[in-house]
This record gives C-alpha cells, sequence and structure tokens, in this order.
C-alpha cells in the first residue's frame, strides 16, 4: 500500500516528467489538480508525446508499462495518470 510520503514523492516526480517531456511550464504543472485534463486537452501532449512520457515514466519509477493497460482512461486527467502509476508502483 502506497504512503503518504510515497504519493507526493510520485506526484513530485510525475510533474517533473510532464514539465520534461512536453516542455511545460513549471507554474503550469504546479497548478496541476487531480482533475486537470491531460490528452485531448493539452495541445502538447499530442501521440508521439505520449509515447516518450511513457518511457520517461517507466525509466523514473521503474516500472514496466503492457501495451494493454495505456487507454485513455489513464491518460484524461493528471489524478488518473497519477493513480496509474502508484498502482504500478505497488504492483511491483
Amino acid at each position: 500500500m502506497a504512503t503518504r510520503a510515497t504519493c507526493a514523492k510520485s506526484d513530485t516526480i510525475l510533474r517533473q516528467i510532464l514539465r520534461d517531456i512536453l516542455a511545460l511550464d513549471e507554474d503550469r504543472v504546479a497548478a496541476f489538480t487531480s482533475d486537470t485534463g491531460l490528452f485531448g486537452h493539452l495541445p502538447e501532449l499530442d501521440s508521439m508525446a505520449v509515447a516518450s512520457l511513457l518511457t520517461e515514466i517507466e525509466d523514473r519509477f521503474d516500472i514496466m508499462i503492457e501495451d494493454d493497460e495505456v487507454d485513455g482512461d489513464m491518460l484524461e486527467t493528471y489524478g488518473a495518470l497519477l493513480a496509474f502509476v502508484e498502482a504500478r508502483r505497488t504492483a511491483s
């Protein structure tokens, strides 16, 4: 089970990844809430960026993301993506 500290660390790392991969302003990413839309809402997050984003998530969190795990739901909002990362981390 993920602890509050682990979740906070995941949140920090995921925000760094989004800034790095999508070249987003730090203040913009800092303002993300769990309801902030990602895929289909951020023009920077196109299909090519999704591939880079997932690869970076795998590398930074030392997890494997299977192709069949990737869907619109996990990329719909920041909260959904963070929940996905946390679930994969606890499963590893």
